[in-house]
């Protein structure tokens, strides 16, 4: 074992971690001021309801269990984490000590994957879902379609780099952390759930605007932070391959806040601070899956591109009419697959501009197609059986007095009868 992998990778873990928070701070600021509670409430859920899952067969199916179908592994391999912990000497201790670090840190650092993917998915859905009906959704979610699509992609299932589609076309999928498996994923899950339970009241047309901007640049900062541990952290070791993704992931997510930025400024004539946060985000799902395979000059324009296309991307909601509230689809979707397919032109010696040819191209845009459709048939079924039991929404009245108190029974900023009691003192 290397304890200096098994530091960075722990280390990773908890940068990983932090990024849900991020995503919390991040969308509880974008929502108005009624909500922001229930926001950081299905961020809470996202973690706890995970651990959970992933804990008992979570793992089992994304990463431990039997291949079956080149879809899933076995839930019952490493139900309960049996193949990875061992008691030993009185205390439990990893079960697989003879790699690079040990592999219970796998469990927890692909634990903090699981997390924030579907913690995504709160951005389109805002302001209008039931706690109790998001935390059944997460458990049926990283259940069918997340920890399948982890194993599809990362470890040697159908849409891996040993793949059917990767070999039926002499080229190998790429994915460094989480292009398809997080990104495009939740994206998906966000439409298709938007379009089964509806527009929040007054979409289109009355203007729904962030509450608090310093919480949306905070949960930016964060994420970006995190995102170390995120791309780094996919080198899975203390090694130059992470260094390098540290690297490229700043080129990415900076070229992409300034071109988000020189965009919004064409189109509007100012440089807002939730645009800056939003390119910063933008950037940084692009560079997701090809963080190690692009040199920086392509880093950079994979993240320009981003910027500016994510940016005219989120308009489309209002075209469309479909109520992605934090603009999930537009950042992390649009941001997805423009990552995804640009390995195909810049990915080193496989790319159309780096010596390879229409293969590599041709892999990623089906990999992209294949997990879009995974992901949209799994989350119909989902959804659609929980508004027909449970149901998303809570009521018109309550979404419009405000969510917090109608969820939480509480109000973010419930203090107006303590400063009047204060002034009353004063005087």
């Amino acid at each position: 074992m290397d304890t200096g992998n098994a530091a960075w990778m722990l280390t990773s873990a908890a940068l990983v971690f932090l990024m849900t928070p991020g995503v919390a701070f991040f969308y509880g600021g974008m929502v108005r001021a009624k909500a922001v509670l229930n926001m950081l409430m299905l961020s809470a859920a996202a973690i706890s309801v995970t651990a959970i899952i992933w804990t008992f067969w979570g793992w089992s199916i994304a990463y431990a269990g039997k291949d079956i179908g080149g879809i899933f592994g076995d839930p019952a391999t490493g139900f309960l984490l049996k193949d990875s912990m061992v008691a030993k000497d009185g205390v439990f201790t990893a079960a697989n000590t003879s790699g690079d670090y040990p592999g219970s840190i796998d469990v927890a650092f692909q634990a903090t994957f699981a997390m924030i993917t579907v913690a995504l998915i709160t951005g389109a859905i805002a302001e209008r879902v039931k706690y109790s009906t998001w935390m059944l959704f997460v458990a049926l979610w990283i259940t069918f379609d997340y920890a399948p699509m982890a194993h599809m992609v990362w470890n040697g299932g159908l849409l891996s780099p040993t793949g059917a589609i990767s070999q039926a076309l002499g080229a190998a999928a790429h994915d460094f952390a989480g292009g398809t498996v997080v990104h495009i994923n939740a994206a998906t899950a966000a439409l298709v759930t938007v379009l089964i339970i509806g527009k929040r009241k007054g979409f289109g047309t009355q203007p729904i605007r962030p509450h608090n901007v310093p919480f949306v640049m905070l949960g930016a900062f964060l994420l970006w932070f995190g995102w170390f541990g995120f791309n780094a952290g996919s080198a899975f070791g203390a090694n130059g391959t992470a260094g390098y993704a540290w690297v490229s992931t700043t080129a990415a997510a900076a070229a992409a806040m300034l071109a988000w930025g020189f965009t919004e400024k064409v189109r509007s004539g100012h440089y807002t601070a939730v645009g800056a946060a939003s390119g910063m985000v933008a950037g940084l799902v692009a560079i997701t899956p090809a963080a190690d395979v692009v040199s920086p000059l392509w880093a950079m324009v994979i993240g320009a591109i981003a910027g500016v296309v994510t940016c005219l991307a989120c308009g489309l909601k209002f075209k469309f009419g479909y109520d992605d509230s934090l603009d999930v689809v537009g950042v992390h979707g649009v941001g997805g697959l423009i990552g995804t397919v640009l390995i195909g032109f810049f990915g080193v010696g496989t790319g159309l501009f780096t010596g390879g040819s229409w293969r590599q191209l041709v892999v990623q845009i089906l990999v992209a197609l294949v997990a879009i459709l995974y992901s949209a048939v799994v989350t119909s079924i989902i959804v659609f059986a929980l508004e027909k039991t449970m149901g998303w929404r809570v009521t018109e009245a309550q979404e419009v007095s405000g969510i917090d108190m109608a969820d939480q029974g509480e109000r973010a900023y419930d203090f107006a009868g303590t400063a009047s009691s204060v002034l009353k003192e004063v005087k």
